[in-house]
């Protein structure tokens, strides 16, 4: 293959460039690329009344659900019979979010081409991004039902003597956040670096950036980098509706997710999972690889003010700046910013100040998009999500609009559209989540 193109911008502050060689995705708009996509292209949304929970007995009927991933060891893709036989057998200490996460890392190995005996596996690792999992309350039926008295009342003197050993032994293994990245290394035989980062909507960012930085420094040569998460979830579901600011309500209006729009009525919950193959780049040129893109920057900041409340502004203003220095570009460098684009107002508010303390005077010239106008919030699986979503773009030349934005908020002053618009497919973008807590993640990505 042709060498990689050059940087043509800006000064590189790491030694090893780190590129991206594929890409994997389960979400509410499939789980292969190209229906991906075509739903971002064409403006379909992937939010549609629940299916997975009882509707009735929510606030709102909707959410983004994974409907095409059931679970099924052929949702992990094209894999081999000894892969088929060891993901199979460890399906059963998997909860979704694992499962999602594991099938995304194996379709993006798989689009990579990337197989084992392509890499040195003390050199090959996997760092993933998750939020806390939680368990469903059926695994403790059982456990519960044995310690009812005869009153049906829960006597908790009971529990370790009767509740317990109704328990299944493996319970835990289902639901760690440290499952993904340890699944995905064991069924590929990569013995290198192995990290978990749990930071919220912030983790994918985080994940990619520490991902980037240890093939940067020489610790390895290939990472599978990746989140997953989910709103959609018996227990998540209800803890979410209580603590953030959902679009309630039983009418269309309540099922679409509308960031920085005046309309808005707040967060549409989502689950799904995304994955990069990142190289070094003399590895993957050794090899023949196809380069989707180029890692050239990463940041992770927090902000807080002096009452210890989250201050988000400074924390996306931050992080932005450090990605920018990072990559060795300047704000008026970056051909789009694939915002957090919540749909909840304050945290719109909050995005909007700090974009526009970063961008200056750009601020009303760089595009801004927000995918989860598409298919809501996936928790800490929405980024890597999103950077597939720019790649994909890129490669089509065709930057989609916002879904569904049609009243820009004043508060909102920012460069956001419903139409799409012709793209470079070698620009930059920057890709920007946060969590409520005010920890930001950016990553800047060069196409090609």
């Amino acid at each position: 293959m042709d060498s990689f193109a050059p940087v043509s911008i800006g000064v590189r502050m790491q030694s090893r460039r780190v590129v991206i060689t594929g890409m994997g995705q389960i979400s509410p708009l499939g789980m292969d690329l190209d229906s991906f996509a075509n739903a971002l292209e064409s403006g379909v949304s992937g939010i549609r009344k629940i299916e997975s929970l009882p509707a009735d007995a929510l606030p709102s009927p909707y959410a983004g659900e994974a409907r095409e991933f059931t679970g099924n060891i052929a949702d992990f893709g094209d894999i081999g019979k000894e892969q088929t036989r060891s993901i199979r057998k460890n399906l059963k200490v998997m909860c979704r979010e694992i499962q999602m996460g594991v099938a995304a890392a194996q379709r993006a190995l798989q689009h990579s081409g990337l197989a084992m005996g392509d890499y040195d596996p003390e050199k090959a690792g996997v760092i993933f991004g998750s939020d806390y999992m939680m368990t469903l309350p059926e695994e403790f039926d059982k456990a519960t039902a044995a310690c009812l008295n005869g009153s049906e009342e829960f006597v908790f003197e009971q529990w370790a003597e009767k509740g317990l050993p109704e328990i299944t032994p493996l319970w835990l293994l289902k639901y760690l956040p440290n499952m993904p990245a340890s699944h995905v290394a064991i069924f590929n035989d990569m013995r290198g670096p192995n990290n978990s980062i749990t930071l919220r909507e912030a983790s994918a960012g985080a994940a990619l950036g520490e991902a980037m930085m240890t093939i940067a420094r020489g610790h390895a040569d290939v990472i599978v980098a990746g989140s997953t998460g989910t709103r959609v979830h018996e227990t998540r579901t209800v803890h979410t509706f209580l603590q953030d600011p959902i679009a309630e309500g039983v009418d269309e209006g309540a099922g679409k997710c509308l960031p920085f729009d005046l309309n808005r009525r707040g967060m549409v919950i989502g689950e799904g999972a995304g994955a990069l193959i990142l190289e070094s780049l003399e590895h993957a040129e050794a090899r023949g690889a196809k380069i989707l893109g180029e890692v050239i920057g990463q940041s992770v900041s927090t902000g807080w003010n002096a009452d210890r409340t989250a201050d988000r502004p400074t924390a996306i203003s931050n992080a932005l700046t450090v990605v920018c220095r990072d990559a060795g570009i300047k704000p008026a460098d970056i051909q789009h910013i694939n915002s957090h684009g919540l749909g909840a107002q304050q945290s719109d508010w909050d995005e909007a100040v700090g974009l526009a303390k970063f961008l200056g005077e750009d601020a009303k010239k760089t595009p801004v998009v927000a995918m989860k106008s598409y298919f809501g919030n996936l928790g800490a699986g929405s980024g890597i999500v999103e950077v597939i979503g720019s790649l994909l773009a890129q490669q089509r030349k065709t930057l989609p609009g916002t879904l569904g934005f049609t009243t820009r908020d004043p508060k909102c002053d920012l460069n956001v559209g419903s139409d799409p618009q012709e793209i470079a497919s070698d620009g930059v973008f920057v890709s920007l989540n946060f969590s409520p807590q005010g920890q930001a993640s950016a990553v800047a990505i060069r196409g090609v």
